[in-house]
């Protein structure tokens, strides 16, 4: 079996020059579309910078929860450990004690 290329990189320049093509050759007048172009993009634009904004808004609350919560570190030992109790509680006469994590 021959290895080929997923062809992916063509068929994204094929998209972009029959988008620019189809730009040129439109039938409405030159600043007609570079309006409606202009109003699509500055649209795109907003909506990246609200999302942006959420973004940021997670990150900040992330940050709260973190400093709350103590260091990444300690906050997945306790998962960790709270899944192997849970894991052990199911089974029945496990008396195990859970081995320290580290």
């Amino acid at each position: 079996m021959s290895e080929r290329g997923s062809g992916l990189g063509p068929f994204v320049l094929g998209l972009g020059l029959g988008a620019i093509l189809g730009f040129l050759f439109a039938p409405e007048a030159g600043a007609a579309t570079r309006g409606k172009l202009e109003r699509k993009l500055r649209g795109l634009r907003d909506l990246a910078t609200d999302k942006a904004d959420e973004l940021g808004q997670l990150l900040e609350t992330g940050d709260e929860e973190e400093a709350a919560a103590g260091s990444a570190r300690d906050a997945v030992e306790r998962r960790f450990t709270n899944a192997k109790r849970r894991r052990r509680g199911t089974k029945e006469g496990s008396q195990e004690e859970d081995e320290p994590v580290g």
